[in-house]
């Protein structure tokens, strides 16, 4: 059976990369993102179905879904970070990071769920951050909003695991992407060196390393794994 799968955040990125990873499985995507003209692009190089959408929104998330569902399969790729100390911030700054991060995934939750209860089957995969589980020096909304992401997910799992569905948290540590690149632009090389720094690695990781992780926790081999939250760090997370 072919699975159909939902990615936000799809066009660049981590959630790119998941794209071209579950396209490669055979997996129908509907590569969801705000920015119209690079999912456009995106979706045409892989076959993928391309769908503007601010995951903020209740009601045109419920649209999507309904327009472009059922989904067998819900990667939350979407994500915004930012770089300050906690008294640098306003509450329009905690307003933006919570909604992206935390309520957008409620928001696609809410919506993909009925389907998936009704068939019986589900894959929840959620990108969370070493941030929610460890803190951030810099980014304590940002860490609190992935916090509740893991902790909404675990709960999540708790509640429909008898109806087929897996619920899931891929939490990376540095990833080598778009957002961390124009974080060390306004930052400087210092906050690149914090980053490897905090990893056993060495190195910040890549999109593909992350998005393996997903594609695996999506998958039908994986249907006895649910409430898990799986560290893509470099051992960052390590004896925490």
């Amino acid at each position: 059976m072919q699975r159909r799968a939902l990615v936000t955040g799809g066009a660049s990125g981590i959630g790119w990369a998941v794209v071209q990873q579950l396209r490669h499985k055979g997996v129908e995507v509907t590569l969801a993102d705000t920015n119209s003209d690079l999912a456009s692009r995106m979706a045409e190089t892989c076959q993928a179905t391309a769908v503007t959408l601010d995951v903020t929104d209740f009601d045109r998330v419920h649209t999507v879904v309904d327009t472009h569902g059922p989904f067998d399969i819900l990667v939350n790729a979407a994500g915004m970070d930012q770089h300050a100390f906690f008294t640098q911030t306003t509450p329009s700054d905690w307003r933006a990071l919570l909604s992206v991060n935390l309520e957008a995934v409620l928001n696609t939750t809410h919506a993909v769920l009925p389907a998936m209860r009704a068939n019986g089957y589900g894959r929840i995969v959620n990108v969370a951050s070493e941030a929610g589980r460890l803190g951030s020096r810099g980014g304590a909304v940002y860490a609190a909003a992935k916090g509740g992401v893991i902790a909404f997910t675990r709960s999540i799992a708790r509640e429909n695991g008898q109806s087929g569905i897996t619920a899931n948290v891929v939490a990376p540590g540095p990833i080598d992407t778009p957002m961390v690149q124009r974080a060390v632009a306004v930052k400087g090389e210092r906050l690149l060196h914090a980053m490897t720094g905090a990893t056993l690695s060495g190195r910040l990781g890549t999109a593909n390393e992350v998005a393996a992780a997903v594609v695996f926790l999506a998958s039908d081999s994986a249907g006895f794994i649910t409430g898990e939250a799986l560290g893509v760090s470099g051992g960052m997370g390590c004896g925490a």
